[in-house]
This record gives C-alpha cells, structure tokens and sequence, in this order.
C-alpha cells in the first residue's frame, strides 16, 4: 500500500492570540506539526504496520515546513514532500485540498490518504472532504480504527451516539480522531533519519497547476469587548447590620 499523509505546520498551541488590524496574529510562537496531524501520522503508521506498504508525508507552506515533515519522518514516515510556492501564501481550505490532490495524483498509486480531523490555526476541518471530492475518491471521516483487507478499507467511527463502522473501496480519503492511539514518539534513529534527510520541494509548476483566488476569506477579527466591573464590599457592626444594609441594595436596584 502507498499512504498519503497530509499535514501542516501550524502555531504551537501554547501561542497567544491576538487581534491585530482585525486579522490574526501568531506573534513570535514556534511552529510546530499540527498536534491532529500527529494522529494521522500515527493512524498512517498502524495501517502500513498492519498491511505492509509505505507512508509519505506531505504537505503545504513555507520552506520552514519542512521542519513539520521532518517530525513526521523521525515518527516513522518512509518519505516526505513539500509543495510550497509564493502564490500559495493566502489559500483557503478549498484551494488547499486542490494543491493536495494534484501532489497526490502527481505521487502516483496512492491507495489512502490520511488526515487529522481539523488544524490548529483555522480548524474548519473541510480539507479531507474536499480532497475527496477532487479526487474522486470516497471519503471516511472521523475514524478512530482503520482496517485494510482485499481492496476496501474500514474504519470505525467514534460517534455522538456510539461507534459506527463504515467501509468503501480503495482509494479513499481517511481523517482520524484521537481515539486511533496515541502518537508515538519519534526514535532516536527515526530523528537521525530525519535530520539527514533531503526533502523534495514542489512548485506549482511542476504540479502543471495554478493557485485559485480564496473563496472564503476572513475580512475581520474584532477582539471582545471589554467589560467593565466594580466591587462594593458591605460592611457592618454585626451580621445582621450587613444583611440589613444588602437587603437595602437588592431592594435598591429592585433585583427582588
């Protein structure tokens, strides 16, 4: 099997947010793999342990991405890939899964392509299915176990209502949830891998596409309002000379 990973690199999630100019900023935060990518490199992993082939990571953005990929690789990842161009700076999740779906096909023979439920930074959690529908290929959601046999993969779903176990034939779209395992850590010969390896980088030339204008785009971010407070401590010789004076200030502002 040939499973596609996609991630991205995202803000670490300690990071301070804050509006500036009615857009969001990140400040100076580290950026780090986003934490839901983690399980789908993991949940990628467990398939390939479980039904033989390789996993490549892939993934959109800056030459610093590259970083985020490389976590991937020491997780156990065979391969990686970067596609990262100028004109991708301002895509919405629509021209993200377009750019995915052509590096997949441009990759060639992939049987799964994997996901995180939603990212960090903007969180709609719409790239997979939107994938899917570019490629063609069906696409299962919120799985938290995948299971390959004869062609088909099943995943189960964690649900509202309980578990729900799903199934369609391969090539498919999968996006885990956090009940597929906890991420493993990256091995110490996994890290040395990764730090030794040259990571490919592709332009939307070599992918024969063009960037589309963003069809959802954030024109504003208004922090909240401030709220103003004020305290007034009720004191009194005794306790019944208080409830006596707060009695008198409910009755004032006719609370009762």
């Amino acid at each position: 099997m040939k499973i596609i990973v996609c991630i991205k690199q995202v803000p670490d999630s300690e990071a301070k947010v804050k509006a500036e100019g009615g857009q969001i900023s990140w400040g100076d935060a580290p950026l780090v793999i986003n934490p839901f990518d983690e399980y789908a490199v993991e949940g990628a992993l467990l398939t390939k342990e479980a039904a033989g082939g390789t996993v490549i990571a892939l993934s959109i953005g800056p030459v610093s991405a590259k970083e985020a990929l490389k976590h991937a690789l020491a997780m156990g990842a065979d391969d990686a890939i970067l596609v990262s161009d100028p004109a991708l700076e301002n895509l919405d999740t629509q021209g993200a899964a377009r750019i995915l779906a052509a590096a997949i096909q441009m990759i060639g023979g992939a049987d799964m392509a994997v996901y995180g439920r939603q990212t960090l930074d903007n969180g709609a959690g719409l790239t997979p299915a939107q994938t899917a529908r570019v490629l063609g290929w069906p696409m299962l959601g919120l799985a938290g176990q995948i299971k390959v046999d004869a062609g088909s993969v099943s995943v189960e779903r964690a649900i509202e209502e309980g578990r729900q176990t799903v199934s369609a034939k391969l090539p498919a779209v999968v996006s885990v949830v956090q009940s597929i395992g906890e991420p493993r850590y990256p091995s110490f010969m996994g890290i040395r891998k990764a730090a030794k390896a040259e990571i490919p980088v592709w332009s939307l030339a070599d992918l024969g596409v063009s960037a589309s204008a963003a069809l959802v785009t954030r024109s504003e971010l208004m922090s909240p309002p401030s709220r103003e407070s004020a305290v007034e401590i009720i004191t009194g010789d005794s306790p019944e000379a208080i409830a006596e004076k707060m009695a008198e200030k409910i009755l004032a502002e006719k609370l009762l």
